[in-house]
């Protein structure tokens, strides 16, 4: 079974715009094909969970299983003619998820599409252009498909990105990281429009540290991306959570990984995604105040008596919420947005800082030595802003909260280099104390966000009462905070241990 690595960029389109695409493209060799691929695996989801995809594709009178292993920009591929009707040939599987090859693999779901290729020649590279559209099935559900590959066949991938910029200009592409063995599989689970969250870094100890930020920037802008297309579907507060939480995860492996980047690429990146959290901090302010302060309120005896203004406010807070999200619909929708995951995916795969002379030593360091350093100085900072939580002000147990949050997205990125069990309490009792300080932030932020709100009467008495009621939970909450921080200061860090 032939062994090779596939570069490629997936984009997702809309059908009408399919001509105009294919118009703007450059020439070259073309063929037509109806394609019908099976996806394998176990009843326990083990190459799933191993990061392994397994299909057999027929289309053209052949057969072909490919064996998948990795994600986003570069991917390995395994590839074999099988004889009609042959079995699976499983040498492959019994070497990436020898579990899998035991439990015994069936069909999950099946793609049907109708595939444009183009064969194409740019400047010294070669790229070969797939057209996809079709279905997704799986069991009774499912998905219709409209997505364009570009594969890079031969040649410097910075080809890749120009001819995407190139293509992106002529009609809207969105960048995708979801496989269509990721996309299957969430159509079989139900869960096919559900925020992403992020996932554990797939690190290993003895891997540079360029390769570390990479693998974590891709995790990253995949969060970012999946869920901009939920957004642009329809409203979702998790998906707008999750956003600014893959923005966040990025700009922190910025800071993380400084010593290894060129500061002009990193400093355009931080603007754009200082852009994106901004454009989604509204919808996401909303989202919060109505779940966490207003349905709680309203759940509530004690509010018997202001129920019909705690309504009002309610429905004038659901309005302003709409509006906002329409707003960070349009903004996911945008040119600008496009632009924004291509060229930090582009500056993160092929940017200067690659070859920089001056980071060279940074940038090949093994990662688990850079980690620790770096989770060191995140720990140290954070100690010094929260050693007195209950004597200092809002302001304080903000920089706090941010420097909490900071941490945890480095000690989650670095997780996997470290013993597992150590790492998960340590997480824990981070999130402990980042939900505690979250919450004083919230709560402090309330009356601003109300006042921004066009409010009278009864809804404006509500608002009010909800801001008093903060208030009077404030000094449990700093306690509670004060405490979280001293049971994370006794806590061992995990990658010292």
């Amino acid at each position: 079974m032939a062994c090779s690595r596939e570069i490629e960029l997936k984009f997702l389109c809309e059908p009408a715009d399919v001509p105009t695409l294919l118009a703007a493209a450059p020439d070259g060799q073309e063929e037509v094909r109806e394609l019908v691929s099976t996806y394998f695996d176990t009843p326990h989801q083990t190459l799933r969970k191993a990061g392994v995809s397994l299909r057999i594709r027929e289309g053209g009178g052949k057969r072909v299983q490919t064996i998948k292993r990795g994600g986003g920009f570069s991917r390995e591929e395994h590839e074999a003619a099988l004889p009609d009707a042959a079995e699976l040939d499983l040498s492959v599987v019994e070497a990436l998820a020898p579990d899998a090859a035991r439990e015994g693999l069936s069909p999950v779901f099946e793609v049907r599409v109708r595939r444009r290729q183009r064969q194409m020649r740019l400047g010294v590279a070669e790229i070969e252009l797939a057209l996809d559209e079709g279905q997704i099935a799986a069991g009774e559900a499912r998905k219709d498909l409209c997505e364009l590959e570009l594969e890079l066949k031969s040649g410097d991938p910075v080809a890749l990105f120009a001819l995407a910029r190139d293509l992106g200009r002529a009609a809207p592409l969105y960048r995708s990281f979801e496989s269509k063995a990721a996309q299957g599989r969430a159509l079989a689970e139900g869960v096919i429009a559900q925020p992403r969250r992020s996932e554990k870094a797939r690190l290993a100890r003895g891997a540079t540290s360029a390769a570390g930020f990479q693998i974590i920037a891709r995790d990253a802008l995949a969060q970012i991306a999946a869920n901009a297309a939920i957004l642009r579907e329809a409203p979702s507060p998790g998906a707008v959570h999750q956003i600014r939480v893959g923005a966040r995860r990025l700009k922190s492996a910025l800071s993380v990984f400084k010593p290894l980047l060129d500061e002009a690429g990193a400093e355009r990146l931080r603007g754009e995604i200082a852009w994106l959290g901004e454009a989604c901090a509204e919808a996401r302010a909303l989202d919060v105040l109505i779940a966490e302060t207003v349905e709680p309120a309203r759940a509530a005896n004690g509010w018997r008596e202001g129920a019909v203004g705690l309504a009002d406010l309610a429905q004038a807070l659901e309005a302003a919420r709409g509006r906002a999200h329409a707003k960070t619909a349009a903004t996911l929708a945008s040119a600008r947005f496009r632009a924004l995951v291509l060229d930090a995916e582009a500056w993160v795969e092929t940017g200067a800082w690659l070859a920089e002379p001056g980071t060279a030593e940074a940038r090949e360091a093994a990662v688990e030595d850079f980690a620790a350093r770096a989770l060191d100085r995140r720990r140290r900072k954070l100690l010094k802003a929260g050693r007195d939580l209950v004597r200092t002000d809002d302001a304080g147990r903000h920089h706090a909260r941010i420097q909490a949050k900071k941490l945890r997205y480095a000690a989650e990125a670095f997780a996997a280099l470290f013993d597992d069990k150590a790492a998960a309490r340590f997480v824990k009792r981070l999130k402990g104390l980042q939900d505690e300080l979250g919450a004083l932030n919230d709560e402090a932020g309330l009356e601003a966000l109300l006042a921004e709100q066009p409010l009278e009467g009864q809804a404006l008495f509500a608002a009010g009462r909800l801001v008093g009621e903060a208030a009077g939970r404030k000094q449990g909450r700093v306690r509670r905070a004060a405490k979280a921080m001293r049971r994370l200061d006794e806590t061992a860090p995990f990658w010292r241990s």
